[in-house]
């Protein structure tokens, strides 16, 4: 039997790629400092939460088939040292994912936005068309009941982060997956604490480009000008194939989508999402999934978790909460809600919660990005900048940051509750951006506002 050890099998993919390796019937354990909700139930139920908190070399067996390292693992791990000085084979997440599906058609997912709608609408498609697949997506699916699945499937669908690997492990996540058939949605930068530069973030996804192999294909978004220069660039040896946004047309509030003759009525809206469509037919197209059977799979999606999540809605109002948090997430985001209620009035509101968004030197990368929100809010938390041990920053560097006079600041909870408490909602939406939590708002209980 397979014997694989998790160092810091608590994060969020993490522990789900653990308990996909358990149903697969290989011998599981782990370790972690501390482990947090949900993965914490997700673990002890399937009967792989570790004993005890806190690392102990002597889990480190001779007989370990693979040592997986988590994201926050340090280079100092007692654990790390011992797997070393035993000579066992060591994976961050993606070596791993690659070692599983070596005799898989890989698909993987990249771009600085999208990357997760895109990947949950080819899953939905294919899971609706009664095909078997493994996958990797970074958030919770309406249909699948983990977001790893690793089995003895001929095809896997994976998310494909630019983010680091682990500790030991510095190169980008998506340089490990080694795809047939690839996605890039756009290049928007981000993570500077990891790119410092753009031009350092944008060469990833050139290296990404080359390690592709001849003809293998890369499906990229035509209207991104960055990534077309690059894909021509870099992708002479490839079968290229560019997507734009398809035909449509907006009718009370609903999207109707086209493909030739084919069309479909969708649940979800916005051009970002249309273009995240496109991308996602064309690979099934790839899979041998034709258009019609595409639209009629995508009537009834309905989107990720945090990807502009219904939370409630009547005659006069509807809120939704979104995960964007860089720059051209945030600007796609509300230009979508405004194109699809342009009769409404928008209250959009952004947590700066990520590394990036809270750091004075990357705030002009936002301006204009609310420009579109009748009223536009920003909120940080303290704590938040005490965690990622950044100074503190000031209300004038943001509203100048975001070329908004009018914007509403607030680094209080109490102050955002107060301002939402004292806003209509006739006529109005309210949109809800962020990666984080509000610093402990219940979303859900603005759904009193109705």
């Amino acid at each position: 039997m397979t014997k694989v050890h998790f160092i810091a099998i608590g994060g969020s993919v993490m522990h789900q790629l653990a308990i996909a390796l358990k149903l697969k019937g290989y011998q599981v354990t782990g370790s972690d400092d501390e482990i947090f909700e949900p993965a914490l139930s997700n673990l002890e139920q399937a009967g792989i939460l570790p004993p005890a908190m806190g690392w102990d070399d002597s889990r480190i067996t001779a007989d370990i088939d693979a040592v997986i390292l988590g994201m926050h693992a340090r280079a100092d791990n007692p654990e790390l040292i011992k797997a070393r000085e035993l000579g066992l084979k060591i994976y961050s997440f993606p070596e791993y994912i690659y070692q599983e599906s070596l005799d898989k058609k890989r698909v993987a997912v990249g771009g600085s936005h999208g990357k997760t709608t895109t990947t949950a609408m080819i899953m939905h498609i294919l899971q609706e068309n009664n095909q078997v697949f493994d996958y990797l997506v970074g958030a919770r699916l309406e249909g699948f009941p983990q977001s790893v699945n690793i089995t003895n499937a001929p095809l896997i669908i994976c998310e494909a982060d630019e983010y680091p690997a682990s500790v030991i492990e510095k190169r980008p996540k998506f340089h490990f997956l080694h795809p047939h058939i690839a996605i890039l949605t756009g290049i928007a930068w981000d993570h500077i604490n990891v790119f410092p530069t753009y031009e350092i973030y944008k060469e990833q996804f050139a290296i990404f480009i080359r390690q592709l192999l001849p003809e293998q294909v890369l499906i990229y978004n035509n209207a991104d000008d960055e990534l077309r220069n690059l894909v021509e660039a870099e992708g002479k040896h490839l079968r290229l194939i560019p997507y734009n946004a398809p035909v449509h047309n907006i009718r009370d509030g609903i999207t109707r989508v086209y493909f030739d003759d084919a069309w479909a009525d969708l649940q979800i809206f916005g051009e970002h999402n249309l273009m995240n469509l496109h991308a996602a037919k064309l690979v099934c197209n790839e899979l041998g999934i034709n258009d019609e059977a595409v639209l009629k799979a995508m009537t009834t999606f309905t989107g990720a978790a945090k990807r502009l999540e219904l939370i409630g809605k009547n005659d006069q109002c509807v809120i939704y909460r979104d995960f964007a948090h860089a720059p051209s997430k945030v600007k796609a985001t509300i230009e979508a809600l405004k194109k699809q209620f342009p009769e409404r009035k928008l209250i959009a509101v952004l947590e700066l919660h990520t590394y990036s968004s809270l750091n004075a030197d990357f705030m002009n990368e936002y301006t204009g990005a609310m420009d579109l929100a009748d009223e536009a809010v920003v909120f940080f938390s303290k704590h938040a900048l005490e965690l990622k041990r950044l100074p503190d920053l000031s209300p004038e560097i943001i509203a100048q940051g975001f070329g908004r006079n009018d914007l509403h600041i607030f680094h209080e909870r109490n102050q955002l509750e107060a301002f939402l408490d004292a806003q209509t909602y006739q006529q109005t939406n309210l949109l809800m951006m962020s990666s984080g939590n509000y610093d402990g708002l219940d979303v859900n209980s603005l759904k009193k506002y109705l």
